[in-house]
């Protein structure tokens, strides 16, 4: 249970992932600023339908994520945390990665806002890479 609480980020991959394994339509995980960035991230970059953060009781947010199938296959083939809690993994603009030749993306937190990979090298900034996407 403790790796919930250190990697709140991680936790919501795993849930998709899951999800996702058990060919379900939608995901909820609890609400956070970080997580609805890297969503949008992945709702822009076609990843995932759509996500909405929804009221589950007083001071209580979870969001729902809509997943998103291609011929019964998920969108998302594979999702990966990079940066952990205990080993943050940063790239300046000159060294950010390229996922599966370009195919895949990956998702970072700048000091512009939670960007992937083109539009980081787009705004010419580097950060904490959260996770790579293919």
């Amino acid at each position: 249970m403790g790796m919930i609480l250190s990697d709140p980020l991680g936790d919501m991959l795993t849930r998709i992932r899951n999800a996702q394994r058990a060919a379900k339509h939608s995901v909820r995980t609890p609400a956070s600023k970080l997580r609805a960035n890297v969503l949008e991230v992945l709702r822009r970059e076609g990843y995932i339908r759509g996500f909405e953060v929804v009221d589950i009781g007083p001071g209580k947010k979870e969001i729902s994520i809509e997943l998103k199938y291609h011929n019964g296959e998920p969108v998302i083939r594979e999702i990966r945390r990079v940066s952990k809690p205990g080993r943050r993994v940063y790239a300046g603009v000159r060294e950010l990665p390229r996922v599966y030749n370009g195919l895949g993306i990956a998702i970072l937190s700048t000091p512009r806002g939670v960007l992937s990979d083109a539009e980081a090298r787009e705004q010419h900034v580097g950060g904490e890479i959260l996770c790579t996407v293919f």
